[in-house]
């Protein structure tokens, strides 16, 4: 289906490790990119995944009680993926890896023309932290998504941090957001942009 026929959509995975309602970082500065997606027509849709019961595993069911199917529903109805992590000891939370794993099951799905269902969808990533390690983060995540099959535009991606060792947090500290929105927007504009490339010229299934 054209962009000229259906607007696009994007799915916000919010990989905080608070449950809701406590104030989310991470959510603050996605917020950011998810209004330059509004801008541009795109609807968006979070998921905090510290609210789901979402077990270990690589598969796309893992039984009763098990949310993430709905999770991957949503991701398959979307043209757009934001990861957004906060930084733990300089990593990705677990909630993040958590999502990585459940989603490498995408990896033997295939559409009605044989391609993996991430191809001609685009995705980004989001970090927040009070210490280093934004760049390792980034390029963990993004690697991944790129590896389930995802195209990731050229800065696709914003982050917050003041530097390594303890600090305030992005809701507490009013230095470096401007630097982080602006970067937040040109993310979404390089997000919507490739995304509406592919739906003009799809990626097509890769030779047998």
């Amino acid at each position: 289906m054209s962009e000229s026929e259906s607007s696009l959509r994007a799915v916000f995975l919010n990989c905080t490790l608070k449950p809701s309602p406590e104030p989310s970082n991470t959510q603050a500065l996605a917020e950011v990119v998810a209004d330059g997606l509004r801008e541009r027509g795109v609807s968006v849709e979070f998921v905090r995944m510290a609210d789901l019961n979402v077990p270990p595993g690589v598969k796309t069911e893992m039984g009763e009680g098990d949310e993430w199917p709905r999770v991957h529903e949503m991701l398959l109805n979307a043209q757009i993926l934001v990861v957004a992590s906060p930084t733990w000891v300089g990593r990705p939370s677990s909630l993040a890896q958590r999502v990585l794993e459940r989603m490498d099951a995408m990896l033997s799905e295939t559409d009605d023309e044989e391609r993996p269902v991430a191809y001609n969808r685009v995705a980004g990533v989001v970090v927040t932290g009070n210490e280093d390690g934004a760049h390792h983060v980034i390029s963990e995540i993004n690697g991944a998504l790129a590896d389930i099959g995802y195209t990731v535009p050229g800065q696709a991606w914003t982050y917050w941090h003041l530097g390594p060792g303890p600090g305030p947090d992005y809701l507490d500290d009013p230095r470096g957001h401007d630097w982080s929105a602006k970067t937040a927007r040109a993310m979404a504009s390089n997000l919507v942009a490739v995304a509406r490339a592919l739906d003009s010229r799809p990626v097509p299934p890769p030779p047998g």
